[in-house]
């Protein structure tokens, strides 16, 4: 029933910036955490940042001090502004939303991708 739409992403020099958003199909609620993973080809999916119910941030150390993460809740969206991007940085980024009441569920955007080349 939770749809998740990723957009955003693109191509962009070593250097540059970008900003992801992540759009839900219903409501969601300001006591769900929701987070950013990226993925490459033979490799998997990990975190990137996440943005807990409680409003605080938690990033991967690649990423700290050069990515924000942030959500609308009344919009229900979530973004990831992306800075100072680099090649490793190139990969597909999906949006996450983790349910967790009697059990942990998670459900995952389409993913959008993301490159960093000159």
């Amino acid at each position: 029933q939770v749809h998740l739409v990723e957009s955003g992403g693109g191509l962009v020099q070593p250097g540059g910036s970008l900003r992801l958003s992540c759009i839900a199909s219903g409501r969601i609620l300001s006591v769900y955490d929701m987070g950013w993973y990226r993925q490459t080809p033979g490799k998997q999916r990990e975190l990137v940042a996440v943005v807990t119910g409680g409003g605080s941030t938690n990033y991967a150390d690649p990423v700290k001090g050069r990515f924000i993460i942030s959500r609308d809740n009344a919009q229900n969206m979530v973004y990831l502004q992306m800075s100072n991007l680099i090649p490793e940085d190139t990969a597909i980024y999906y949006c996450n939303l983790r349910v967790k009441i009697v059990r942990q569920v998670d459900y995952w955007g389409q993913g959008t991708q993301v490159t960093v080349s000159s």
